[in-house]
């Protein structure tokens, strides 16, 4: 599947009032965590994307009675923290980092073993990030050569709380070692070198752990016990971005975002844009299951280039590829640092925007731990998504601004975060057709 973009300088804009699908963090923990509570879970706002249907297959596949998802909303029979089951086969994780190194996490402590597999992009990226502490911790895991996918986790394991040092910034390494120390026996903690996104802290008590929070330190005191609640899942920020950068970028455009996470540990992609001089105003702020929501209001204006403070670059890690776009619009020099975790997403998100920026006539130049644009005039062209969905939607919206027509390929993966993506643009105004091939 490829999208094909009709250009012309200004000839579109974005308008309407839209809500994006739920947030694909929540998502995935809302599954995992019902899963092994005691009791019966309701989840509204459910992602119905790929990614995280993959996680409601693994732990069907490992004896969980889930019904749904339908209209977002998903209910859980929660097993306890020893009731799941052997699965008859290795469990496939298609695309999802996430499902794969939570998993690690939770499925160390298990009486069975279990082999988690996905799909060429996944059986490419990183595992030692958590195959490293969990070993610390006493699981047995073996990788692929290079440290990549698949990943055989040995049962009937004893499990020791650890107080881990992370070396990079990463919501996934930490959530893995924090749902791992749920199965160990006494305090586990993990310090972050810098404050990643907190939803599983959060939902955790919400499924009635003690979780400790200091500064940049987490901990949980295992064995622990999870009790059944209800989750209501807000609009996912990192879909939302890409409309927050399209109402900004496109002429005269205007756009409000209903019910989205503004959980702090999340706004970096806000924070950015508005350094840049975007006009953002925030309405309807409220509470909704422990995570603060709001609806967004955006608008077009003039962006300018900035130099990217390396303390955001955390809090917006999902959202650069958007943001590249967003450089490339800006008037001036953008410059980005401290982001070499992009090189190591579904794809090297440095490289593959730097190459299909390029391809679009942007001046744009990629650095070891990010990129330096200078904003300018967007043309006409052919890009390789490289699979990536958040790279494909990026330069869909680069489209409001291009000169002439953008053919993107390879979009497939578009699902697995933002399923009714290009329809829900096209209703906005943002030209896109689909193309099967």
């Amino acid at each position: 599947m490829k999208f094909k973009l009709n250009g012309g300088l200004n000839s579109s804009s974005l308008h309407g009032s839209i809500r994006v699908p739920g947030d694909k963090s929540i998502s995935h923990r809302s599954i995992m965590l019902a899963s092994l509570a005691e009791g019966t879970s309701h989840v509204s706002g459910f992602l119905e994307g790929e990614d995280s249907l993959n996680t409601v297959r693994a732990f069907r596949a490992m004896g969980v009675n889930i019904d749904g998802p339908a209209d977002g909303k998903v209910t859980i029979q929660g097993v306890g923290m020893a009731g799941l089951n052997a699965p008859a086969q290795s469990l496939d994780l298609g695309n999802s980092g996430t499902s794969m190194r939570l998993l690690a996490g939770l499925l160390a402590g298990q009486k069975f073993d279990v082999e988690l597999r996905g799909d060429a992009s996944l059986s490419g990226r990183p595992m030692k990030r958590v195959t490293d502490p969990l070993s610390a911790m006493g699981a047995r895991i073996e990788t692929a050569e290079g440290g990549t996918p698949p990943l055989k986790i040995a049962g009937n394991q004893t499990l020791k709380a650890i107080s881990y040092q992370m070396p990079v910034a990463s919501a996934q390494v930490k959530s893995c070692c924090l749902l791992a120390g749920l199965y160990a026996r006494g305090k586990t903690c993990v310090t972050e070198p810098a404050v990643t996104r907190d939803h599983t802290e959060r939902m955790l008590k919400a499924f009635g752990c003690d979780v400790e929070v200091s500064g940049a330190t987490a901990c949980v005191t295992g064995p622990a016990k999870l009790v059944a609640t209800d989750i209501d899942v807000p609009a996912d920020i990192s879909s939302a971005a890409f409309f927050m950068v399209g109402a900004s970028i496109a002429e005269k455009a205007d756009v409000e975002l209903l019910h989205v996470g503004i959980n702090p540990t999340r706004t970096g992609v806000i924070e950015i844009l508005k350094l840049m001089g975007a006009d953002i105003a925030l309405t309807n702020q409220r509470e909704v299951g422990g995570e603060p929501v709001a609806d967004i209001r955006v608008k077009n204006t003039r962006l300018k280039g900035i130099h990217v403070p390396e303390d955001l670059v955390p809090l917006a890690i999902d959202e650069f590829p958007i943001l590249f776009i967003a450089a490339a619009c800006a008037e001036g020099q953008t410059v980005v640092t401290g982001a070499e975790e992009l090189r190591v997403k579904e794809s090297d998100r440095i490289q593959v925007m730097a190459d299909g920026l390029q391809a679009l006539g942007v001046d744009a130049r990629a650095t070891d731990d990010g990129m330096v644009i200078q904003g300018g005039e967007i043309g006409e062209g052919t890009v390789s998504s490289h699979g990536d969905h958040r790279i494909a939607m990026s330069f869909a919206m680069a489209a409001l601004r291009a000169s002439g027509d953008i053919h993107i390929e390879d979009c497939k993966n578009v699902n697995t975060s933002f399923p009714g993506f290009a329809e829900l643009a096209a209703s906005c105004g943002l030209p896109i057709q689909i193309i099967d091939y």
